[in-house]
This record gives structure tokens, sequence and C-alpha cells, in this order.
């Protein structure tokens, strides 16, 4: 009969961890699939205008972005103060925008070419000149295409 003597001490029983590794790898799979990458690093500053009338973009795999604007306090050692393109994760010039616009271009399904945008991301402070460049240079490679990126405001109110 001493099988069956009742607990004395009235501890709790252990908890079961059999269940945990399935839990930490649900976790796993869905900060994986709902994170996404950063795509590039700005090296210019980059504060949009605001605008009251705007609409979004719904698919984004189809844009290219061309970023304008003066570099960052910690880049312009290098790169000086004047307003600078940046095209992915380097700083470029005018005549870059041909071969960027092509390497994107040659990326993508020959079938997606025509949904291809070119979101122009540029400061609030830079000259109508550069954009003008740019935009003559997509002109140049037939993307017309063009989308600028705003932030939602009232543009006069600034």
């Amino acid at each position: 009969m001493s099988k069956f003597k009742k607990k004395k001490s009235g501890s709790l029983p252990a908890i079961s961890t059999a269940s945990l590794p399935d839990i930490v790898f649900m976790l796993l799979f869905f900060f994986m699939t709902a994170t996404t990458m950063k795509d590039s690093d700005l090296k210019i500053e980059n504060r949009l205008p605001k605008a009251d009338q705007t609409a979004k973009l719904h698919k984004k795999q189809y844009v290219m972005y061309i970023y304008a604007g003066k570099p960052k306090a910690n880049y312009r050692s290098g790169l000086g103060s004047s307003d600078r393109i940046q095209l992915n994760d380097k700083i470029s010039s005018v005549n870059d925008i041909r071969n960027f616009v092509m390497t994107e271009r040659a990326s993508r399904n020959s079938e997606d070419e025509k949904y291809l945008t070119a979101s122009l991301k540029i400061d609030k402070e830079v000259k109508m000149g550069l954009v003008q460049d740019i935009k003559t240079e997509l002109r140049k490679v037939d993307q017309l295409k063009v989308n600028y990126t705003t932030t939602s405001g009232n543009p006069v109110g600034e």
C-alpha cells in the first residue's frame, strides 16, 4: 500500500515543454514572412514636398526609385554640398540614369516592362534644373511612366 500514498508537499507538477519548439518555429516563420528588407541606404537628405491630391502606387514591384537631394552630413566631406542623385545604393550622375533604367528593365520579364514606373523621390529643396535633367534622361530611354513621390498635406501651408 505504500505506492498509493499522497504527496505531502503540495507542489505543482512540472510544466510540459514539449510544444515549445513548435511555438518557436511558428514565431520564426511569422517574422520571416512579415519582415521586409530595406532596399537601399539613403546617402542624401530626402524631405519630400507636400501635396493635397495624391494617389497610392499599388504594385511596388514595378517601381524603380530615383532619389535626389543634398548629401547627408556624414557624406558631405567626399561629395560636397550640391544636389546629388542616388540610384540604388550609390551616388550617381545624370548620365548614369540611362544604364540604371536599362539594368532595371533587363532584370524583369519582358511582359513586366510596360508596368515599370520611375518614382522620383526628390527633396523639396532641390533645384528644378536637376529635376528637368532627370526627366530628360528618362525620356531618352523611353521611360515615360514617371511618378513624383510626396507626402500628404497642404502644399501652401508649409
